[in-house]
């Protein structure tokens, strides 16, 4: 793979002669893909339709309170995964969330058992996200419309026909669906491959009150209820102190109530929110929901990316080879190695 392109050579430790690589998507899955690809000295540019990094590990700030709203922690299994977890634990990128967490089934609560360490990302989930971006060329509230092919390389455009530069190789790290649009004209059999995963949406209310709530648990799986999950954000290292709760909708409740206003959303889970603890009646002086279209993919593929060696062209996301930021670090990783090795060939 070969190819110039001189805007590439602001960015520093780039070998000019590597080939160039887009990465759209600055989630977890696609920055640690960035991330390895640049360490191997290629010249790689992310392009985010948001205004910062994160994805679905982002963290919502509202005046003085933080809010997790949508990755809450992570867990370790897989051996290379690890090996980074521990060192960003030296680093202090990340800690264990020791909160007390247990089962909420129709207001009756029961301690949640096990030996499961959480380890959360440190001031926030998006801290983890925005360390591996550092330092990497990420073109922010750019959202890429168009892969077309040229001749051996990969043009992308805005939807407005703005041309964002050519590349040797592209890595589209998104949700199934949005990945499946993006591929549509130009990898078909990925695509279908893609659209073939089902991601089920997650509404999720945000509160903050004045007052300490009464409650014995700092985190909670819900049963039985419009919620699926609750949790403390505030009990978690680095926070900042406040009684702050992220509240999550359950998929089929969230699937059901997908188009409501999020203003209804909110109310509604901090209805069901103050059911599943027993009661509870304080206000909260703080109160949004924001919504996740696609939070969860219902079964993944089994494949840890997707790629086409002949297109250099790559898809990664939770939604391959396992769900959650493990399983999207991981399938990142995945990409990088594939596009490294046809990178040699």
């Amino acid at each position: 793979m070969k190819g110039e392109d001189p805007d590439f050579g602001s960015v520093p430790h780039r070998d000019p002669a590597k080939p160039g690589v887009a990465v759209v998507g600055a989630g977890i899955s696609g920055l640690i893909c960035a991330r390895t690809l640049a360490d191997r000295g290629l010249r790689v540019r992310v392009f985010e339709k948001a205004r910062g990094a994160g994805g679905r590990m982002s963290t919502r700030r509202a005046g003085a309170w933080r809010f997790d709203h949508g990755a809450q922690y992570f867990t370790v299994c897989d051996p290379g995964f690890r090996a980074w977890a521990a060192a960003w634990r030296r680093d202090g990128l990340v800690a264990p969330w020791t909160g007390r967490i247990a089962v909420l089934d129709d207001g009756v609560k029961a301690t949640k058992a096990g030996d499961t360490e959480r380890l959360v990302a440190v001031p926030g989930m998006s801290a983890l996200c925005h360390h591996l971006a550092r330092d990497l060329d990420v073109r922010y509230e750019t959202r890429v419309d168009v892969l077309e092919r040229t001749a051996d390389r990969w043009r992308l455009r805005l939807s407005d026909g703005l041309d964002l530069g050519d590349f040797d190789a592209v890595v589209v790290s998104a949700p199934a669906p949005q990945a499946a649009a993006m591929l549509g004209d130009a990898a078909p059999e990925l695509a279908a491959r893609a659209a073939a995963v089902t991601m089920s949406p997650c509404w999720a209310a945000m509160a903050a009150f004045s007052e300490p709530l009464r409650l014995d648990f700092d985190g909670a799986f819900v049963h039985r209820s419009p919620l699926a999950w609750v949790a403390r954000n505030a009990s978690k290292p680095g926070r900042p102190e406040g009684e702050t709760w992220v509240l999550h909708g359950s998929p089929e409740w969230s699937c059901r109530h997908l188009e409501l206003a999020p203003e209804v959303v909110a109310e509604r889970l901090l209805e069901a929110f103050f059911k599943a603890a027993g009661g509870l009646g304080s206000k909260p002086t703080h109160l949004q929901a924001h919504r996740w279209r696609h939070a969860l993919p219902e079964a993944p593929l089994t494949e840890p990316c997707l790629f086409d060696a002949g297109l250099r062209l790559a898809a990664c996301g939770d939604w391959c080879g396992g769900p959650r930021v493990e399983g999207a670090y991981l399938s990142g990783c995945a990409a990088a190695g594939r596009l490294l090795a046809s990178a040699t060939e």
